[in-house]
């Protein structure tokens, strides 16, 4: 499903979060949202998955969102859940619109390979409070998982998660994007793992697109110091890869506004 959000504007209360947002995310693709904090990433996504009231275009395959509604898969940062159920109730619940009275064979092996997927298969019996915050977030990706999105919207779904099940659940989501295929937009604070698990990054400062493409043509000192406020070292890691090193806060500790001039290519 491609993605293609035009001229899209938001505000919330007075302020204004999203400035003329344009942005294509294609299947088979892992689109990453990176920014400082207040950027809009979070806005985007929920605008994009009909949580709040923006003015723009949002089509999808050319097509409005009520027509694909079934269809996209949402994350949120901010999640909520019901101790009364088990991990492998809770991921039944996305199947949802699809279970009758009775839940069906096939959408009870589609929970288990959810599960099987995310490694939590052994923890299926147990109850969402007898499991941990980074482990109540894989069965929250399950549960979106398991509906069969074509578009997957994740906000910061690593947070919550240690350093090896950051690495795996990327990993997993970028096989999933490509094999299914996904159209998959996800935002990302960790800029190392942006280079690494994205096709494709836009850059937001201020709910404006600053910059937009590969992770090596966004991802440059000058964008650096002006989106986040820090110099960096920008270069090849040890294993080839894009690496980012913050060294130090520039100007101070003020980040200076992000102007329309920006020297970074959208493309």
């Amino acid at each position: 499903m491609r993605l293609v959000v035009s001229g899209l504007v938001c505000r919330l209360g007075s302020a204004l979060v999203l400035d003329g947002v344009d942005l294509v995310a294609e299947p088979g693709e892992v689109t990453g949202l990176i920014g400082p904090n207040g950027a809009g990433k979070s806005t985007l996504l929920r605008a994009v998955f009909g949580l709040v009231r923006a003015r723009g275009t949002i089509a999808f395959d050319g097509r409005d969102r009520a027509a694909v509604a079934q269809t996209i898969g949402y994350l949120p940062q901010d999640t909520s859940f019901r101790p009364a159920l088990t991990v492998f109730e809770t991921v039944l619940l996305g199947r949802l619109g699809r279970l009758g009275l009775k839940p069906a064979e096939s959408d009870l092996a589609r929970v288990e390979a959810s599960l099987g997927q995310l490694g939590m298969t052994r923890l299926a019996s147990r109850y969402l409070d007898q499991i941990s915050g980074g482990q109540r977030q894989l069965v929250l990706l399950a549960q979106v998982l398991v509906r069969e999105p074509r578009l997957l919207l994740l906000d910061e779904p690593t947070s919550a998660l240690d350093l090896r099940h950051q690495l795996e659940l990327l990993g997993l989501v970028r096989e999933l994007t490509r094999a299914r295929p996904l159209t998959t937009l996800i935002s990302l604070h960790d800029l190392n793992a942006a280079t690494r698990f994205t096709d494709r990054l836009v850059a937001l400062g201020n709910g404006r697109v600053v910059g937009a493409g590969a992770p090596e043509d966004v991802l440059t000192p000058p964008l650096l110091r002006r989106l986040y406020g820090v110099d960096a070292a920008v270069g090849p890691g040890p294993d080839g890869r894009l690496s980012i090193t913050p060294l130090a806060a520039s100007n101070g500790t003020t980040t200076p506004p992000i102007a329309e001039t920006l020297d970074v290519p959208v493309h």
